[in-house]
């Protein structure tokens, strides 16, 4: 038995207890009267010797009964609790998972609040070690709760309330769930090095405890025994209606068509009828009902009988309207699920802009035709002579480049100046020397090994039969991305230095048999649209969760004010988040993109920019629970029962014990008093 408040216990007792004892000293005050005969007043004479000062007390039932009633009021002032376990005291790591789909209110409110009730729990159950206490040590534990990335609630210890309050300040997110992170947190703080000569721990491994619905990502990555964690699963239901992907473009023809894709997914196991609305500018354009159909489930061939492969029903949705401006379209489904965080996709549009690319060149064939057959405002070209930054006069192209920025974009065809005014480049051949890329060698005879077919610059390229005859190795900086890579060096590149964006390609191309390629239109078509939207890098106003929103180019100190999305009972208000400055590199970034919806960033004498931050996750919208986890082949159940306490608070029993004894007591006196 341990008790969680023997000094109140004790105060009160030493006050209470000498109270109740000393009432039985008093002497009462009576009035003296007359009366015939003592015959029918002997107890009130035995009365008058117990009220006699210094009178040793008589056996009383009445007090006897008063002391017990009172004793028990003590004792559950001091809260004992009597606890079913008994042992060596143990460690504990309560991980807590706080990702999009423990948003899915199947479970209470949400499965979070649940995960957080049951972690409650488990905390209340752990023993304490105190002077009063007859156990043999205390237990601890440490809270982390994790979604993409993994965070320390509480260190280990024995205190319940700091516990409990680590617990209840775990806030929801949309993000993912990863939970190599936390694991490896979890290691690292219960190690104590140095106990041993060889600086490794003494210390057993904590116990892992893991509240979560199983919708974990890479479980199967982690080495974890069975014995190590106990999992609890959250959650029971898997109804849930998710857009899963979604993108706005502007017609290639007309620039003023916008156009709106999108994939609805079904994780139920019925097919759905729900219709799906289109805003811009928060005004409803369209509203669309769709099909949907159920989930899907099949035996996984060659496997046991056992073994089903699973994956929603999805259909796709398409809406076409007239918007010549810049807007913020958001597309929400609108029937009622379990999850919200996946119920709508915002993007940003941009205005229609046709581009105005300058070419600096001696006279490049393909480079003229693949920039001419792009949808450009205008193509100037001009010869590397006309184009001479190091020349500020007036008239000249630098200056004008310098102030108003002519050109979205810049192409330079084997001309590397020294010095380069602000903008956006693509640059063939050897690289400008100020950005910090050195060229270390000329190779020769090189094919193209990887790209990333992903990226938005090579997006739809086929690299797979490029051959240069020459090219440079170029040695890049660390903050430069990589494209695409030769056998020797990296061809193609993308970075950002002092406000500009240079997309780096590494050879000539009339060295190259790249021109023959029906590719090589369709990079200038992706690297000019990658450039025209980048002020710096990151200049992307399509994000998910957990995306930083990145702004280059601002004066070192620039303040920007940062509005975001906030939940009040599951609906979204936009709240002021934050005021950020940037850096001396002109550097504004923000990372707390842990929810879904718009979010704003202000800056004086500019026009705000949203930026969109969708979950887009068909992992975490599939919020069926898990209760097998398998970590590189071992298997681990869930616990058959929720959690429990393992212990038990006795004030309620000596509270009804009291009550008890006040009753007795009562009788007791009112039969006396009739006799």
């Amino acid at each position: 038995m341990e008790w969680l408040a023997p000094m109140t216990a004790i105060y009160a007792a030493s006050v209470a207890v000498p109270l109740l004892v000393l009432m039985y000293f008093l002497k009462l005050k009576r009035q003296e009267r007359l009366i015939s005969s003592t015959l029918l007043w002997r107890r009130a004479v035995r009365d008058l010797q117990v009220n006699a000062p210094l009178q040793r007390l008589r056996r009383n039932l009445l007090l006897l009964l008063q002391l017990l009633a009172l004793l028990s009021i003590l004792a559950a002032l001091g809260r004992p609790i009597l606890s079913l376990q008994a042992g060596a005291g143990q460690r504990y790591v309560l991980l807590i998972d706080n990702s999009a789909s423990m948003n899915a209110a199947d479970a209470g409110p949400a499965r979070l609040e649940e995960a957080q009730r049951q972690a409650r729990l488990f905390v209340e159950s752990l023993r304490n070690k105190t002077s009063f206490s007859l156990g043999e040590a205390s237990d601890q534990a440490m809270v982390i709760a994790f979604n993409n990335h993994a965070q320390v609630m509480c260190n280990f210890t024995a205190d319940k309330h700091q516990l409990t309050s680590a617990i209840e300040s775990i806030s929801p997110g949309d993000g993912g769930s990863s939970l190599y992170e936390a694991v490896t947190v979890a290691r690292a703080f219960a190690q104590s090095p140095g106990t041993e000569n060889n600086d490794r721990s003494a210390e057993e491994m904590p116990q892992l405890v893991l509240f979560s619905d199983g919708r974990i990502g890479d479980a199967e990555q982690l080495v974890i025994n069975a014995e190590e964690i106990d999992f609890h699963c959250i959650g029971n239901l898997h109804d849930n209606i998710a857009i899963t992907a979604m993108q706005a473009r502007r017609s290639y023809e007309n620039a003023d068509e916008v156009t709106v894709f999108a994939t609805l997914a079904n994780y139920g196991f019925e097919a759905v009828n729900c219709a799906v609305q289109l805003s811009l500018n928060g005004d409803v354009r369209a509203v669309r009902p769709v099909d949907i159909p159920a989930r899907r489930t099949s035996q996984a061939p060659g496997l046991g009988s056992a073994s089903e492969v699973e994956g929603p029903g999805t259909t796709s949705v398409t809406f076409v309207l007239e918007y010549a401006e810049a807007g913020v379209i958001e597309l929400r489904q609108l029937h009622p699920d379990l999850l919200n965080s996946d119920d709508a996709a915002w993007s940003i549009l941009p205005p229609p802009k046709r581009l105005s690319v300058l070419l600096v060149t001696q006279g490049n064939l393909a480079l003229e035709s693949a920039l001419e057959a792009c949808p450009l405002a205008r193509l100037v070209m001009v010869t590397p002579d006309e184009f001479n930054p190091a020349d500020q006069s007036e008239n000249s192209l630098a200056a004008a480049l310098s102030a108003d920025q002519l050109y979205d974009v810049i192409v330079l065809d084997n001309h590397a100046p020294a010095e380069l005014p602000r903008g956006r480049y693509i640059v063939f051949g050897r690289p400008p020397p100020d950005i910090g890329v050195s060229v270390t060698e000329e190779l020769q005879n090189q094919v193209m090994v990887d790209w990333r077919s992903r990226h938005p610059v090579l997006q739809y390229v086929n690299l797979a039969n490029f051959f240069t005859a020459k090219g440079y190795k170029m040695d890049l900086p660390r903050d430069a991305e990589v494209l695409g890579e030769l056998n020797e060096s990296p061809a193609l590149a993308l970075l950002h230095r002092r406000g500009s964006v240079f997309v780096l390609v590494g050879f000539d191309v009339m060295d190259t048999n790249w021109p023959f390629e029906a590719g090589f239109v369709m990079f200038f078509y992706n690297a000019t649209a990658f450039l025209s939207r980048e002020a710096g890098p990151g200049r992307q106003n399509f994000l998910q969760v957990g995306e930083a929103i990145i702004l280059e180019g601002a004066d070192s100190g620039t303040e920007a004010q940062i509005e975001g999305p906030v939940y009040f009972n599951e609906k979204i208000e936009t709240q002021h988040l934050g005021s950020l400055r940037a850096d001396p590199a002109g550097t504004i970034r923000f990372a707390g993109t842990d929810r879904v919806g718009l979010y704003n960033v202000i800056i004086e004498g500019k026009a705000p920019e949203f930026f969109a931050v969708n979950l887009l996750d068909a992992y975490e919208s599939d919020v069926k629970p898990v209760d097998e986890l398998f970590f590189s082949g071992q298997q681990v159940k869930a616990e058959q029962a929720p959690v429990r306490r393992t212990n038990v608070e006795l004030w309620p029993y000596l509270v009804l014990l009291a009550l008890v004894m006040a009753c007795v007591e009562w009788l007791v006196y009112n039969s006396r008093v009739r006799l």
